[in-house]
């Protein structure tokens, strides 16, 4: 439903049929993604709501566990789909668009899709981009991730995130600087 009602607002908007469906979905995949979804339910208080709502003998591992991005991503998407059951596609889809208005003008002023762009700046001299996950850190519920961006088999360069994805994009955007200050 979530990336339903993105798609539907952006694709009048980005001409989509002139500028190509590629374009739609980079930018989509950006307002839909976990550090999106993280921010909305932010905004909107769901952390507070959700540590009210805990028991009173859980412990802090359980109240942490409520403010990670994986957890408020999966919240912001049951809730779309409970108001989707509830009163149905356009008013939640209405309600979608509001509350990703944000997110919508972040992406579309800031398209954030280092990979694609790595790839593809590397791609005119034939050379590809891997990814691997060099280090895990921290308990499951609140894990940080680095993540190495190799090319023939070599390091260019490393990132750390949240998420394996979010970590590989910034692997990819540290590699981008290096490519494009000239240091490979």
């Amino acid at each position: 439903m979530l990336s339903l009602a993105v798609t539907t607002y952006l694709y009048p908007r980005l001409e989509a049929e002139r500028f190509g469906a590629g374009r739609l979905t980079k930018i989509r995949a950006q307002v839909v993604s976990g550090v999106s979804c993280r921010a909305v339910a932010e905004r909107l208080g769901v952390p507070a709501m959700l540590r009210a709502a805990a028991p009173a003998n859980v412990g802090d591992a359980a109240v942490a566990l409520v403010e990670t991005e994986r957890v408020l991503a999966s919240v912001i998407e049951a809730v779309i789909g409970a108001c989707y059951l509830h009163a149905g596609y356009e008013r939640t889809a209405a309600a979608v668009v509001e509350a990703f208005t944000h997110e919508v003008e972040e992406a579309l002023d800031h398209p954030v899709d280092f990979k694609s762009t790595l790839q593809e700046r590397l791609a005119r001299t034939g050379e590809t981009v891997g990814y691997e996950v060099v280090e895990e850190l921290g308990p499951p519920h609140d894990r940080t991730f680095s993540v190495a961006a190799l090319v023939a088999g070599a390091t260019i360069a490393r990132g750390s995130g949240r998420s394996k994805k979010h970590a590989e994009q910034e692997a990819a955007r540290a590699a981008l600087d290096a490519v494009t200050s000239g240091a490979l």
